[in-house]
């Protein structure tokens, strides 16, 4: 019996790839540009706020702590909707449901900017979390469906650069707007995207019949397991670190109701004939390589995004108007870049490509592997734009990979899938790379503080020509000897946090280098550049 999702004829007809040669129309086009602007506007929203965070929390006068939640609430419905999606899909058909869920996902946007409290921000970073993750697995659909073979590595390579640039301009654009405009602004700012995609929804794309009888018969025992697995999950994640992991009962809740709702979601779909999304699409080899190789990407995609603003605003002493010039030149050279991985993905093998861009996005971390207290724009520039030219290669040919052999009817799962575990990878990373933050700079401090004795001659030199300035600058000598050691302590964490900084980058380099040997799993893949589809 097929393990696969069934599809009425009039939903299949609907997302079916057009004939082969097909001449794409302009309509076409603007409905899947249209699906790439949203796609974009969704992924930028789970960054845009890390930038501004600080206003935020003074205006709803809240903690840095309980400010995590606006992060973690539109994070835990972004996911937990993603593989929803080729459900509704289908209920409501394309157009509808793109439109609807844009014009929602703008009401809650404009909600955020006018939220009042903290628990009226995290409310609607919730809403606009489950309306906005729709997009993202739909462009990647409308790519698959819309267009014809030999176009499609076109659409893969816009579709890539939503999936690299948005992380990396998210800090940028929080921070111009933030800066210029107030906080609000990073909120209000959706509604040129979202008019624009709505349009090009209405325009380009043909109104389909409602299958309401597909919400009757779905699988809702399996869709509720779903929630509670991703969602919690998520949260264990986002707040682990926060709430010292398993040190806390909230934790383990969370971590045991993780457990519980996905092997549940996965037992229920085993069992049942006719799943909400085809979780037996893990078992293609292609399909495995590619979704666990972009869980790792989005380690890297969102892990890099994490630390590097914060070594900038932390050590360096950047504003966030500041911090958006270094992260751009990670996003702007991939606008040039990926027209010739498109046109390359159709003549050259695909891993011998995806190596070469998982070698250098590891090579560029690495080189960051090696700040110190003084590093800022100028020596970050050349690791930002080997990171940019890597990122393009990555992400175009993980989803060639991934979408090689998947039947029409399957490709709203396969998407879904595809980016909910890239989503969720960027989860497990910051995670991670948060808790060897903190435990790497407690043990670099540990260490300086047994080099750096108060009966070293070097540190009693150092304290007294502390002292003695201070006491230059007119402050009594009980006072100055203080904040002599108070600087030297300051210098200390500060060191330990570089050398911290360091280590993270260092092992997101290792891990994406260590990558490349499990992509040579994968068949040999190629972009359709013509008549055929699939892999050659």
């Amino acid at each position: 019996m097929t393990r696969l999702t069934a599809v009425l004829p009039a939903a299949k007809a609907a997302l079916g790839p057009p004939v082969i040669g097909e001449k794409v129309s302009a309509r076409t086009w603007f409905a899947v540009g249209a699906g790439m602007m949203g796609a974009f506007m969704a992924v930028l929203d789970i960054q845009i706020t890390n930038s501004s965070l600080r206003d935020i929390l003074g205006s709803l006068a809240a903690t840095q702590e309980e400010g995590s939640w606006i992060s973690t609430a539109y994070l835990v419905a972004e996911i937990i909707v993603i593989p929803l999606t080729a459900l509704l899909t289908r209920v409501f058909g394309v157009r509808t449901y793109m439109v609807a869920t844009t014009a929602l996902f703008l009401l809650f946007s404009t909600l955020c900017g006018a939220a009042w409290s903290l628990p009226s921000m995290i409310a609607f970073r919730v809403l606009q979390g489950f309306t906005g993750g729709a997009l993202i697995p739909m462009a990647m659909t409308l790519v698959m469906t819309k267009l014809p073979p030999s176009k499609r590595a076109t659409g893969m390579a816009i579709f890539g650069l939503t999936a690299t640039l948005a992380p990396a301009m998210g800090p940028t654009f929080g921070g111009y707007l933030s800066e210029l405009y107030g906080w609000p602004s990073i909120f209000y700012i959706n509604w040129m995207p979202g008019a624009l995609l709505i349009a090009g929804m209405i325009y380009g794309l043909e109104r389909e019949q409602f299958q309401l009888k597909l919400l009757r018969s779905a699988d809702w025992l399996g869709i509720s397991l779903m929630a509670l697995g991703l969602g919690s999950l998520t949260i264990f994640l986002e707040e682990g670190n926060t709430e010292d992991w398993f040190d806390s009962a909230f934790i383990i809740t969370f971590a045991a109701l993780a457990i519980a709702g996905l092997l549940g979601w996965v037992v229920t779909s085993a069992l049942r004939a006719e799943p909400f999304v085809n979780l037996a699409l893990y078992g293609q080899r292609n399909f495995l390589v590619a979704t666990t190789l972009s869980a790792v990407t989005g380690m890297g995609l969102y892990g890099s995004s994490f630390l590097l603003p914060l070594y900038l605003g932390q050590i360096a002493g950047y504003s966030p108007m500041q911090i958006g010039e270094v992260i751009m030149w990670v996003g702007l050279p991939q606008l040039f870049i990926m027209p010739f991985v498109a046109a390359l993905s159709s003549r050259v093998d695909n891993r011998i490509l995806c190596s070469f861009g998982l070698g250098l996005f590891g090579a560029s971390c690495l080189m960051n592997s090696s700040m110190d207290a003084g590093t800022g724009y100028e020596q970050l520039l050349l690791s930002q734009i080997v990171r940019a030219l890597g990122q393009p290669f990555i992400m175009l040919t993980l989803s060639n990979f991934a979408m090689q052999g998947i039947a029409p009817r399957d490709m709203p799962s396969a998407s879904s899938l595809f980016n909910m575990t890239r989503n969720l990878g960027g989860s497990i990373g910051i995670a991670l790379l948060a808790t060897s933050l903190s435990s790497r700079q407690h043990f670099h401090s540990a260490r300086l503080g047994e080099s750096i004795s108060s009966f070293a001659a070097p540190t009693q030199l150092r304290l007294e020509q502390l002292t003695q300035s201070f006491i230059a600058h007119g402050i009594d000598p009980a006072t100055a000897a203080h904040q002599a050691l108070a600087a030297v302590d300051r210098i200390v964490r500060r060191e330990a946090y570089v050398m911290a900084y360091n280590d993270c980058f260092y092992i997101i380099g290792v891990v994406l280098l260590s990558c490349i040997g499990a992509l040579w799993f994968a068949d040999k893949v190629k972009s359709p550049s013509g008549g055929a589809a699939g892999a050659h």
